[in-house]
């Protein structure tokens, strides 16, 4: 063969390898070494989008070593089933609102305080002070379960079936709360019942009467589209809600050194991340209201009168009788005061 012809037949030879070699199957990607269950009750708004910036984090920061998996919307279950998950280690993270972890340590409690934070950011910059940060991340420590992060969520709104538009509205409707004996006093003084329930459970129940309403964050209200049983959502400021992010002690002690510490240290900046993505988050929520048909009420500022003084005892009177839980409730005060 000449030099001519062997040379054509080489890249003859090369292109049919190369086209091979494009046909054939790639490898797959290496299987993470741990995968890490993450749930919330939740979905489309700060807890949701938590998991999300934390899933890119802990991916990228281990090199695919671990892979994290997103549940919202109770999908592993009612909020107190995914909390003992996490203790457990059968689920291994889990963001939700403070509220639900009374039955940890009653200190908890105190969040859900009304009057106790006079906006959104001033709740935020109280929970992220380091002193409460770190009080709130060690009462889960004896739980078999690792605070990573703490998450402002804006406020607490009213929605029920029959509009609440003035104070005297209140009288007489059972209305969902998360659970906490602050909510329950809250309510009684409102003249209204307050009745525990995850949030998995607050659509059935609306549906078939079981509730006249519900407390919650305006997301909860779009993000679920509760528009088809409710359309007026009344805005008090007079509670916000706060959340915390744990993961699974059990878990996370199977991984190495290393991963560990990925998994910890990634909650900080996360948070940070979130909570600004929070803020501006909530701003749109009442134009989204809006666009499903529903409108938002604001009470008349003589009813905000009466309601603040209705409210101002209730902290006091519910934690009186325990020391610990009375003490949170003076640090979390002070601490919001000069923030």
């Amino acid at each position: 063969m000449s030099g001519k012809h062997f040379t054509a037949a080489a890249t003859c030879l090369s292109l049919a390898s190369l086209s091979l070699a494009c046909l054939a199957p790639t490898a797959p990607a290496a299987a993470a070494e741990f995968v890490m269950k993450m749930g919330c009750a939740t979905m489309n708004e700060g807890q949701h989008q938590f998991l999300k910036f934390y899933k890119e984090e802990v991916e990228k920061a281990s090199g695919g070593r671990i892979e994290v998996q997103i549940y919202p919307a109770s999908q592993l279950g009612p909020i107190p089933r995914e909390i003992e998950g996490v203790q457990l280690g059968t689920i291994q993270g889990y963001a939700g609102p403070v509220d639900f972890f009374v039955g940890i340590d009653p200190r908890f409690g105190v969040f859900s305080a009304p009057l106790l934070f006079s906006s959104d950011v001033n709740a935020a910059a109280t929970i992220h002070d380091p002193a409460i940060e770190k009080a709130m991340l060690d009462l889960v420590a004896p739980k078999r379960m690792v605070g990573i992060a703490t998450l402002g969520l804006g406020a607490s709104d009213y929605g029920a079936k029959k509009a609440i538009l003035t104070l005297a509205d209140f009288s007489g409707k059972k209305l969902r709360i998360n659970g906490t004996e602050l909510e329950r006093q809250k309510m009684a003084k409102l003249g209204a019942t307050g009745v525990g329930m995850p949030l998995s459970e607050v659509v059935p129940a609306l549906d078939q009467g079981t509730i006249d309403g519900t407390i919650s964050g305006l997301s909860v209200f779009v993000a679920f589209k509760m528009n088809d049983l409710l359309k007026t959502i009344t805005v008090t400021n007079d509670t916000f809600i706060n959340s915390i992010v744990v993961v699974s002690k059990a878990w996370l002690d199977t991984l190495p050194p290393d991963l560990q510490k990925i998994v910890v240290d990634s909650g900080a900046p996360v948070q940070a991340k979130t909570q600004a993505w929070e803020f501006d988050f909530n701003k749109q929520l009442e134009q989204q209201w809006a666009a499903l048909g529903g409108t938002v009420h604001k009470l008349s500022d003589d009813d905000l009168a009466k309601m603040k003084t209705l409210l101002a005892p209730v902290a006091d009177d519910a934690t009186k009788d325990q020391p610990a839980v009375h003490d949170m409730l003076q640090m979390v005060r002070a601490a919001a005061a000069k923030n």
